[in-house]
């Protein structure tokens, strides 16, 4: 499966209180859509909070206030006011004259991690993490900053992003058995973050749950719950989280963003259409404005992907009609249990070729189904639109011949 979407907030280590690609959710024996498989695109199943730059280091000094006579722990108080200030040079400078005092001290070198992932240094960061839960594996403060820089920083792979769920579910142990109900909130946090980018907002849910409830006024929580909610197809619930999101963060741009999109949803276009160009406004490099395209044209970009594909594909297509909708049917998506993300590009309906058709198949057996507006909000021109609806198209025709999403993934047809 192919999600357009995904959330990577990004905020400061340790600062702070962020489209991975869901696998196939298994058949619900109930349903005769229940055998429908959908095609999503990396990165996204969930809306993903853009990456922003380090903030500006105006009079950011190099050097560290307090030098030469300073303690360990002095430094690394100052390191982290530093990060507080933005100041991330500054920081830098700090937390490392703190590890040069005492290299073994977990305090010095959380600092220096956090100040390193606060610059925008990732790759430094994380060996900084790895040195510090060297010293002690089960910190939560630092299995927490190692969490963020993996989930919040380091993009969507799935490896990356299972490797930082770990150090959450770690770090949410550890921080429960030391009674630290704000930490474990945060780390639930992150936790659920990564189960969100990884297409399994299901498991996202209970997560983000306890994060709120620990939580309550952090909006970053409740945004995120929201997405797990909206991923889940729980329309009505979603919109009170973006709702009470954006009561404690006005004006953010995704919960904006996420309103225009359930909006979409209703059919209620004036509304959508404001909210979706409200958020471009506030964040226009994270929100472009989506492909002009009309149905007509799209329907031509379709009719060339078909064109281009190979003469087995299009013999394989001559008994599966090939369905435009704008956006997915809420019967769709809820006929798979966990249900489909509301963001996915294309459906296959039916069961493979090589399986019989059966009466609760309904009188078109197979059916392939093209996503228009999620298609042009997630490509970025016309070039990008027409290769994502013929690696849509070649998708579907992956599950036609009875392939699973790992197989497509494994085939670069993600």
């Amino acid at each position: 499966m192919l999600s357009p979407l995904r959330r990577a907030a990004w905020l400061f280590v340790l600062t702070a209180c962020t489209r991975g690609v869901p696998s196939t959710p298994a058949p619900s024996p109930a349903s005769p859509a229940g055998r429908a498989k959908a095609h999503t695109s990396a990165p996204h199943a969930a809306p993903q909070r853009a990456e922003q730059a380090p903030p500006h280091e105006a009079k950011d000094g190099a050097d560290c206030p307090g030098l030469p006579s300073a303690s360990s722990a002095q430094l690394v108080d100052e390191a982290w006011a530093a990060v507080d200030e933005g100041a991330t040079t500054r920081a830098i400078a700090c937390a490392e004259a703190a590890v040069e005092v005492a290299p073994r001290s977990l305090p010095a070198l959380s600092a220096r991690a956090g100040a390193l992932a606060a610059a925008g240094r990732v790759d430094e960061a994380r060996t900084a993490y790895a040195r510090a839960l060297a010293i002690d594996p089960d910190d939560p403060e630092t299995l927490y900053g190692a969490a963020e820089v993996y989930v919040r920083h380091m993009g969507s792979a799935r490896d990356v992003l299972e490797t930082g769920l770990e150090h959450a579910l770690r770090g949410i142990r550890s921080a429960t058995r030391r009674h630290d109900r704000a930490m474990a909130g945060r780390l639930e946090l992150v936790a659920g973050m990564a189960e969100n980018d990884l297409g399994r907002s299901h498991l996202a849910l209970p997560h983000l749950d306890r994060a709120a409830a620990a939580l309550p006024d952090d909006p970053d929580a409740v945004y995120e719950k929201g997405v797990a909610l909206f991923e889940l197809c729980r329309f009505d619930e979603a919109q009170r989280a973006f709702e009470r999101a954006l009561a404690l963060a006005p004006d953010d741009p995704w919960s904006l963003h996420q309103l225009g999109l359930l909006a979409e949803r209703r059919g209620e276009d004036r509304r959508a259409t404001a909210l979706l160009a409200k958020a471009r406004t506030l964040a226009p490099r994270d929100f472009e404005p989506d492909l002009q395209v009309s149905p007509a044209e799209f329907k031509a970009e379709v009719d060339s992907a078909l064109a281009s594909l190979p003469v087995e594909e299009r013999r394989a297509l001559r008994s599966v009609p090939i369905e435009i909708q704008d956006l997915p049917d809420s019967a769709d998506l809820l006929a798979v249990r966990p249900p489909l993300s509301p963001s996915i590009l294309g459906l296959f309906r039916g069961p493979s070729e090589d399986e019989a058709c059966t009466p609760a198949d309904g009188p078109r057996c197979r059916t392939i189904v093209l996503y228009r507006k999620n298609l042009l909000r997630f490509a970025r021109d016309r070039r990008e639109l027409s290769e994502q609806v013929k690696v849509t198209l070649l998708h579907e025709l992956g599950h036609l011949h009875g392939l699973d999403d790992e197989q497509l993934r494994v085939r670069g047809l993600e």
